[in-house]
C-alpha cells in the first residue's frame, strides 16, 4: 500500500508540466495570447495603459472632468468633502462608545502607533481581524448622499467597501454618475467595485432572459468571443475613468484577468457571488491560479472572493488555511454575505450575522457584505429588495416611480451594516469603515 507521504509527493507540480504550460503561453503560435495582445495594442500597450489609468484615476482629474461636464453630481461630491473636513461623521471611538456604553472604558479606544499617536480602534493594519463593512449595491449617486446624511444624523458608520451592479454604458453617458461615484469613493476613503456590461446578458447567451432566468445558472458566462470583449470593455473603463476593480464570474475572464496582471497591467477583480464559490476546493483552484499567474512583483489581480450564500464556517476556515499557505492572506479578501436581497436569490429569512462574527475572530481579512436589509425589516416593506432590480434601467425605474422605494431598500442595507458593526464591536472585533470619514 502506498504511504500518504509517497502520495503527497505525487502531488508536486513537475518542472516539465510547468514548462509545458509556460511554453504554450509564451508560444508565438498561441491564438489566445495573440488576441489579447491585439486588445492591448489598441490601448497603446501595457505601459500606456497603466499611465492612462493612473491619470484617469486621480481625484483631481475626476473633479476636473466633472466640472468640464457641468455634472449635476459635482456639488454632491464637494458636499461630502466639506462634511468630511468639518468632522461631521461619527468617529470609530464615538461609535464604539455608543455601542458599549460604560464598558467602552475597559478597553482603550485606540492603539499606540509607531510615532506615539493613537490609531482609531479597528482602523489599523495591526488589527488583522478587523472586518471590512461592505454594502451592495450602490446603484445611484444620490443614494450615497442620502446614506451620508443619515449616517451624520444618526451617528452611523459609512461602509469601507461599496459594490455596484449598475449598467456601465448607462452610468458613463453624458450626465451619468460614474465619475461622481469614483470621486466620492476617494473623498470618503472607501474601495468600490464595478460590474462590466459584458456578462452574458447582452443577447449572446441563448439561455438568458427574464422568461428563462433558470438558464442563467446553467449557461452564465461569456460565450465565444466575449472573453476578449470583456477585456476590451475593462481596458476602456480603466484608461478612460480609472475604474480598476470589477466583478468577475467566468473562468475564461478570470484567466484573462490573471494573464493581464502577468503581462504588467495593474488590474484588479473580485469573484462575484454568481460564480458559485461554495467549497474550499474551488477557492484553492482560484488561489493556485492567482499564485502561478501573479505579476513580476508577486502581486495578483485577484482582490477578493465573494463566497456563495451556501458556504459555512468550515469552508472559510479551510479556505483561509490555503490562502495563508500560498502567501495571499493580505492580497485576497474573503467576502461573505450577512444579508441578501429579499427576493429572487435566496430562501428567506437569510441572516448570517452571528456566523460572520464567529468566523471573524479566527479568519483575517474578511468583509461582511450586506445585500439586503435585516429580514424582519424587509418583511414589513411594501417593496422588498429584489436582486432582479439591478438589471432595470434608470429610465424604467423613474417611469415607474420606483426610485424612492429602491433607495429605501438601500438604506435598509445600510442599517443592517451598522447592526453588524455593533455586533462585531460587542465581540471585541474591529471594523473597517470609510477611512477618511471615521
Amino acid at each position: 500500500m502506498t504511504s500518504r507521504a509517497d502520495m503527497r509527493e505525487l502531488l508536486r507540480i513537475q518542472a516539465a508540466d510547468a514548462e509545458a504550460v509556460g511554453d504554450f503561453l509564451a508560444s508565438p503560435d498561441n491564438p489566445f495570447v495573440d488576441s489579447l495582445f491585439d486588445v492591448l495594442d489598441k490601448y497603446g500597450g501595457v505601459d500606456q495603459i497603466n499611465r492612462a489609468a493612473d491619470e484617469a484615476g486621480r481625484l483631481e482629474s475626476r473633479l476636473e472632468r466633472l466640472r468640464e461636464e457641468r455634472s449635476p453630481y459635482l456639488a454632491g461630491v464637494e458636499w461630502l468633502a466639506e462634511q468630511r473636513d468639518a468632522g461631521a461623521f461619527v468617529t470609530l471611538a464615538e461609535f464604539r462608545r455608543g455601542v458599549l456604553g460604560a464598558d467602552a472604558a475597559t478597553i482603550a479606544d485606540g492603539q499606540p502607533a509607531a510615532d506615539g499617536e493613537t490609531v482609531p480602534f479597528g482602523q489599523t493594519a495591526a488589527d488583522e481581524h478587523a472586518v471590512t463593512l461592505e454594502i451592495s449595491a450602490l446603484q445611484f449617486f444620490p443614494w450615497l448622499l442620502a446614506q451620508a446624511r443619515q449616517a451624520i444624523a444618526q451617528r452611523e458608520l459609512m461602509p469601507g467597501r461599496f459594490i455596484r451592479e449598475r449598467n456601465m454604458a448607462e452610468q458613463s453617458r453624458p450626465g451619468g454618475d460614474l465619475l461622481a461615484v469614483c470621486a466620492a469613493m476617494q473623498v470618503i476613503g472607501a474601495s468600490h467595485v464595478e460590474s462590466l456590461d459584458t456578462r452574458g446578458i447582452d443577447g449572446a447567451n441563448l439561455m438568458v432572459g427574464v422568461e428563462t432566468i433558470a438558464g442563467y445558472f446553467g449557461g452564465i458566462g461569456e460565450p465565444n468571443e466575449h472573453v476578449i470583449d470583456w477585456v476590451d470593455e475593462y481596458l476602456h473603463y480603466l484608461t478612460q475613468y480609472g475604474v480598476r476593480e470589477v466583478l468577475n464570474f467566468n473562468i475564461g475572464t478570470i484567466l484573462a484577468a490573471f494573464v493581464l496582471r502577468k503581462l504588467g497591467v495593474r488590474n484588479q477583480f473580485k469573484i462575484s457571488v454568481f460564480m458559485g464559490i461554495d467549497n474550499p476546493w474551488s477557492v484553492l483552484w482560484l488561489l493556485i491560479g492567482a499564485r502561478l499567474l501573479g505579476g513580476a512583483d508577486g502581486a495578483t489581480s485577484l482582490s477578493g472572493i465573494n463566497f456563495s450564500n451556501s458556504v459555512d464556517s468550515g469552508t472559510l476556515r479551510a479556505a483561509s488555511a490555503a490562502r495563508e499557505a500560498l502567501g495571499l492572506r493580505d492580497a485576497v479578501r474573503f467576502e461573505h454575505h450577512v444579508t441578501e436581497a429579499y427576493r429572487s436569490i435566496v430562501r428567506q429569512p437569510y441572516e448570517r450575522r452571528a456566523e460572520v462574527v464567529e468566523i471573524a475572530a479566527e479568519v483575517p481579512n474578511i468583509s461582511a457584505e450586506h445585500e439586503g436589509g435585516d429580514p424582519d425589516v424587509e418583511a414589513g416593506r411594501r417593496h422588498r429588495s429584489d436582486i432582479l432590480d439591478y438589471f432595470i434601467s434608470e429610465n424604467v425605474i423613474e417611469a415607474a416611480g420606483a426610485m424612492e422605494a429602491l433607495e429605501r431598500n438601500y438604506l435598509d442595507k445600510h442599517a443592517a451594516l451598522n447592526h453588524t458593526a455593533a455586533d462585531l464591536i460587542r465581540a471585541g472585533i474591529g471594523v473597517k469603515a470609510a477611512s477618511l470619514l471615521h
